[in-house]
Parts: structure tokens; C-alpha cells; sequence
């Protein structure tokens, strides 16, 4: 252990530091104030000078014991201040180190109070910060690596738990979108006003900005009608989508080519959704219009036969549809009526609702009775094979619903998303447009998930 003596030096050094300490200040202020009073008498010229001299001396008398041990009391008050002094404060100081644990010029550098001798107090303090910094390098290289390769604890934990981030997309369009569709290739596919359809590269893993391309400009069959809907079959080789006067249409995904089966069984009413189940070459398609009625489409080696178009209900118009598989699917009116078909559009069955307080807007199903329904009034009910359950989600109507396993988004008309992973409450993302959405699509892996709406908005979360 370091010995310090009680000489001159060890005295002037005790001073510096205590000059720089509120005792100092209080008993200079002493000294002013009853250096003043000797106007009145010259008796108040030994308290001035008692309270300047005193405090320093009964300090350093009383400190000896400590200075043998590495510091006095007036050094350890003064070494904070020493620090400010010297940086302008500890604050703007600590500022200065990065999360490396490095200043700015790329040394290391330790925060270390001024301090007039060694010790083992004074030595174990600086293995406790050098430690501290040793760790904190580890903890902030370890965020910044993940950082750099979009990897997080959790990610490592699990890849459906990846915190992901939502942003505006650029795309070639100020045209409304009404419909969207996600593939499992994580291409992207949207329809909406004229008959546009506009298609987004599948994403990589690089995360460069992706291309995002029209792929038609006025519809399957050139005349410039509305689509409403679009969605993929099974693997995403094919895209259908339909809209206003019959509207129907096939995409060939890898080949850009495009086939037109507008006026199927010679209907022409605007259809204004559509829901795709099984593979490309294999395919159910069923087509919702105003009418409350159902078309369902089989398409085989290239042709597509039509069924007789069926109502679910009372007439009142459907307004959304989704298929789980080829056969199991659900489908809602606007009179808070939900059906639910097992034989793939042939036939269906009501399971609810009844007592919605909000007009219906679309449904989303992973299967046979597991189904969510949304509605313009924010809520969002929840099927579980025999009973529904309401879900508060927002204020506004719920335009966009999308689930995968362990996932569910929705997008409402104020622009908002709103994201509810397994077994939890919903939470609304840090990310709000000012356009209405009106659907959202997630893809199978969650890798990629995509919201649209009016005036060209397209979000994206990858």
C-alpha cells in the first residue's frame, strides 16, 4: 500500500483540490461577507478571516487518515468537479465515448476521477471501470454486428420473432389500390383503379430496394375497369384477379403472360373479390359480387370450367373472401353474416355472426374453424369453431386483415397498421400513411409483408 506524508507538497496539492470544492466557495463567500461587516467594526476582520482559514485546515487534519489510504475528503469533492472542469461537464464527457467504448479519435479512454494518489481503493476502482468497459465492449460490437447483419437475440432465438421494420414504398402508380397479395416466393402483386395490376420482385437477402413494375395497365381485357381482388395459388406460379363488369383474369408469374376470362358463365357484374386455393395447374377459384353470390372456377390443363354461381345468404352483398386450402374457406356479407364452405365453394354453411356491431369488411382463415373476421367499426372477431369473440383493434373500419401461422396484420381507412404476434394483444406499428389502407397480404415464411391503398401507398415490412 502507497503512504502519502503530511509535507508542503502534500498540503499545496490538498489545497488545489480543495479550491475546487462548495466548501471552498461557501467559505469565500464567508470571507466576503464579514470582510464587508468591518465597515461597522473591525472585530468582524477575525471572523472573516477564521472563515476562510479554518475549514481548509480542519480538513486537512481530519483527512490525514484518509490520505493514507489514497485520498482525502476535499479530493474526492474535488475530483468530480476537476472532471467537469476539464470537459465542460461529465455529461457532454460521456457523450464523447461511443457504444465501442471508444472516444471519437478512436482511442480508448477511461473515465477516471482526478485523484492526488494511487491505493488499493483507488487501483480497485480503476479494474472496476476497466472491467465495466470490457464488458460494455462485448455487449455494444455484439448489438453492432447484429445490427450490421439484421440479426438480434431474438432472431437467434427465433426467426418468426425478428423485429422487422415498416416503411413507404415508391412505386410507379398514384392510381388507388385495392387489393394485394403476397406469394410464397415473396413477389408481390396489386390491383386496382383502370385495371391496373402492379407487381413487386420477390425480395432478397440483401435488403437492396426491390423493382416494382406495372404489369397491366388497363385490366385482362383491356378495357380499363376496376380490379378489386387478387390472389395466388398454392407456390405462386399463378395469379388471378377481378374487378368491375366481369373482370376476370390468370398471370403467369415466371412468364409475364397473361390470360382473359372476363364474363365468366357469361356474368359481368362486378366482382369484387376473389380467393385462389390449390396449385398452379390445380386450381379453385371463387369470385363474390354484389349480389351475395359465389362463382367458383375449376381450372385444369389450362382451362377453366364455371359452376353455377350460388348465395351463401339473404342476397346482401359479400364483401370478402378467403380460401385456407382448396376446399376450406369463409366468406361474409354486409347484413353480419359469415359462411363457411369445406367443399370448396360448393356449398356453405352460416356460422355467425349475427349481432356485429360494425358492417362486415373481410375475413382471414388458417383452416377449418379458425377464422377472423374485420369491421368497419375497429373490431375485429375472432372464430374459434363454435363461439366468436370481439377484439378491439382500432377506431377506425378495418379494411386489411392477413395472417399467417403465429402472426396476424391489419390495416385500417386512417392509415394505420396494426400487428398481433401468437397469444398476444394487438400493437399498432410505428408507421402511419396519410392515405386510407385498404388490404394487406403477409407471406407463408413472414419474411415479407406489404399494406395498400389509395393514391399509389404501398408499405412495406421486410
Amino acid at each position: 500500500m502507497a503512504t502519502h506524508s503530511r509535507s508542503g507538497d502534500g498540503f499545496v496539492s490538498f489545497f488545489r483540490s480543495y479550491t475546487k470544492t462548495w466548501i471552498h466557495a461557501v467559505a469565500t463567500a464567508g470571507l466576503t461577507a464579514f470582510g464587508t461587516l468591518t465597515i461597522f467594526h473591525r472585530g468582524f476582520i477575525v471572523l472573516a478571516l477564521a472563515s476562510y482559514v479554518v475549514p481548509p485546515i480542519v480538513l486537512y487534519v481530519r483527512g490525514g487518515s484518509d490520505r493514507a489510504g489514497g485520498e482525502s475528503t476535499a479530493e474526492r469533492d474535488a475530483a468530480p468537479a476537476a472532471d467537469r472542469d476539464a470537459d465542460g461537464s461529465t455529461v457532454d464527457r460521456a457523450r464523447d465515448v461511443t457504444a465501442a467504448g471508444r472516444t471519437r479519435d478512436g482511442e480508448t479512454e477511461r473515465l477516471e476521477h482526478a485523484s492526488s494518489g494511487g491505493g488499493d481503493q483507488t487501483e480497485s476502482s480503476a479494474e472496476t471501470d476497466a472491467s465495466a468497459e470490457i464488458e460494455g465492449d462485448v455487449e455494444a460490437e455484439g448489438s453492432a454486428a447484429a445490427e450490421g447483419s439484421g440479426e438480434t437475440d431474438t432472431d437467434r432465438t427465433s426467426e418468426d420473432d425478428r423485429p422487422r421494420r415498416w416503411r413507404l414504398v415508391d412505386v410507379p402508380t398514384e392510381a388507388t389500390l385495392r387489393d394485394v397479395c403476397v406469394t410464397e416466393s415473396d413477389a408481390v402483386h396489386a390491383v386496382g383503379e383502370d385495371g391496373l395490376v402492379l407487381t413487386g420482385d420477390p425480395a432478397d437477402d440483401d435488403g437492396a430496394d426491390l423493382e416494382w413494375s406495372i404489369t397491366l395497365a388497363d385490366g385482362p381485357a383491356a378495357e380499363g375497369d376496376e380490379l378489386n381482388g387478387v390472389d395466388a395459388t398454392d407456390g405462386g406460379r399463378a395469379v388471378w384477379i377481378a374487378g368491375d363488369s366481369g373482370s376476370v383474369g390468370r398471370l403467369e408469374v415466371e412468364t409475364g403472360l397473361h390470360t382473359d376470362y372476363t364474363a365468366p358463365a357469361a356474368i359481368t357484374d362486378n366482382w369484387l373479390g376473389v380467393a385462389v386455393g390449390g396449385p398452379s395447374g390445380d386450381e379453385t377459384v371463387l369470385l363474390i359480387n354484389g349480389s351475395g353470390a359465389v362463382l367458383r372456377g375449376r381450372y385444369r390443363d389450362g382451362e377453366c370450367s364455371w359452376d353455377d354461381p350460388v348465395t351463401p345468404g339473404s342476397g346482401s352483398s359479400l364483401s370478402g373472401i378467403d380460401l385456407a386450402d382448396a376446399s376450406v374457406g369463409y366468406c361474409c356479407d354486409t347484413n353480419d353474416a359469415v359462411f363457411e364452405t369445406t367443399d370448396g365453394g360448393e356449398s356453405f354453411d352460416r356460422v355467425g355472426l349475427g349481432d356485429a356491431s360494425g358492417t362486415l369488411e373481410t375475413p382471414a382463415t388458417l383452416g377449418l374453424g379458425d377464422c377472423l373476421v374485420s369491421a368497419d367499426d375497429g373490431i375485429v372477431h375472432r372464430y374459434g369453431g363454435s363461439t366468436w369473440t370481439p377484439e378491439r383493434v382500432g377506431e377506425e373500419a378495418i379494411c386489411g386483415l392477413a395472417r399467417r401461422e403465429g402472426e396476424t396484420i391489419a390495416c385500417d381507412a386512417d392509415g394505420a397498421i396494426y400487428e398481433r404476434p401468437a397469444a398476444a394483444g394487438w400493437t399498432a406499428v410505428d408507421v402511419r400513411v396519410p392515405e386510407p389502407l385498404l388490404a394487406v397480404s403477409i407471406g407463408t415464411a413472414g419474411e415479407r409483408a406489404v399494406a395498400v391503398g389509395e393514391e399509389g401507398t404501398v408499405v412495406e415490412r421486410r
